[in-house]
């Protein structure tokens, strides 16, 4: 088992080791369990198991869970229940049902403890280190929401081995990331064919992806400076995933939008690391996306939360492990967005 320490006013463990679900231990009497709706039975009974919660409450999977709606109907369901202010919320699942937890812990009562315990490798190496939490709008991904961190983050590595390949791979996208902007040991170990459910070292290799994200929100919770560096590739990922409602998913569009980070960086005058993303793409292997013009995302790009009274700002790369925030002039962002579209939708992308 690995432990990774996550500092600040807050400072919390991240484990990370088989069966920890089964072994999950928290100190509040009155708990709360938030889980996916089609989340395998067996972890929700091992949760259960574990940590004899005053109620259980099913959400809808994925990105649907992520509403006001939802978010009111679940503190609706802790009010009922008259979870107490020294009570806890646990998020088990994937990103967005940890997300959601979050926020509802953050909100109720202003604020109860909140543990994750993450299913996904997406919500492993991202979503559940870090402490943002919150909903989306039909204007765009997660813009409502709280600094809430977790008071325990417990990353069970066999529940990996329930995932669709093509989930874990959507996962992969972030590990790969903490590649590009700080640890570049990562970059061959994730594209390496033993990064996979049971795989050697996979557990080494999340560690290490999680111990990215942990130093940089252990120096910048709030995103007042380099916790922006983590939404590299994410300005046009989260566009993707808004315009077309979620039918993109966010490890898919993570890796499309890297891929378009990558020839912006380029375009300004920096290091080519377009191989590197473009080598992610074909192992990646993502959905086709639907037709789109730079009409079509530029509103919800305009709308990032990198953006500022002067506008949108990327996260660009100098080099591997240089990362910077830059504005990049309007004929920069649509002449690469229009080779970028060639590039994922030609024979390089689907690895031909």
């Amino acid at each position: 088992m690995r432990r990774i320490e996550v500092g600040g006013a807050q400072p919390y463990a991240v484990e990370v080791g088989s069966g920890l679900i089964s072994r999950a231990r928290v100190p509040e009497r009155h708990v709360a369990l938030i889980h996916p709706v089609d989340l395998p039975a067996q972890f929700v009974e091992l949760a259960q198991a574990a940590l004899s919660p005053s109620l259980t409450v099913p959400v809808p999977a994925r990105d649907d869970c992520k509403t006001l709606e939802v978010f009111s109907g679940v503190l609706s369901r802790l009010a009922q229940a008259n979870l107490p202010r020294a009570g806890a919320v646990v998020g088990l699942g994937g990103g967005a049902a940890t997300d959601l937890a979050g926020f509802v812990a953050a909100s109720y009562l202003r604020g109860v403890a909140f543990y994750t315990l993450p299913t996904t490798l997406l919500g492993m190496v991202d979503a559940a280190v870090g402490g943002k939490t919150g909903v989306n709008l039909p204007e765009g991904k997660n813009l409502v929401g709280a600094f809430w961190p977790p008071r325990a983050v417990w990353c069970d590595v066999g529940a990996l081995a329930t995932l669709p390949p093509a989930v874990f791979a959507e996962g992969a996208a972030e590990a790969y990331k903490h590649g590009l902007i700080a640890d570049p040991t990562l970059l061959p170990r994730v594209l390496s064919p033993d990064f996979r459910p049971g795989g050697p070292g996979l557990e080494d290799t999340l560690a290490d992806a999680i111990a990215v994200k942990a130093g940089v929100v252990t120096r910048d919770l709030t995103e007042r400076g380099e916790r922006a560096f983590l939404n590299f590739g994410h300005t046009l990922a989260h566009a993707l995933e808004a315009v077309t409602d979620h039918a993109v998913t966010h490890g898919e569009a993570v890796g499309y939008g890297m891929h378009y980070a990558a020839r912006l960086s380029r375009a300004l005058g920096g290091a080519d690391l377009t191989g590197h993303t473009l080598a992610f793409l074909r192992w990646q292997r993502p959905r086709p996306l639907p037709p789109l013009t730079f009409e079509d995302v530029w509103p919800y790009m305009a709308r990032d939360k990198k953006a500022d009274a002067e506008g949108v700002r990327f996260v660009l790369l100098r080099d591997l492990a240089r990362p910077y925030l830059a504005r990049v002039p309007e004929d920069v962002l649509r002449r690469e967005f229009a080779r970028w579209r060639e590039e994922v939708e030609g024979p390089l992308a689907r690895g031909v």
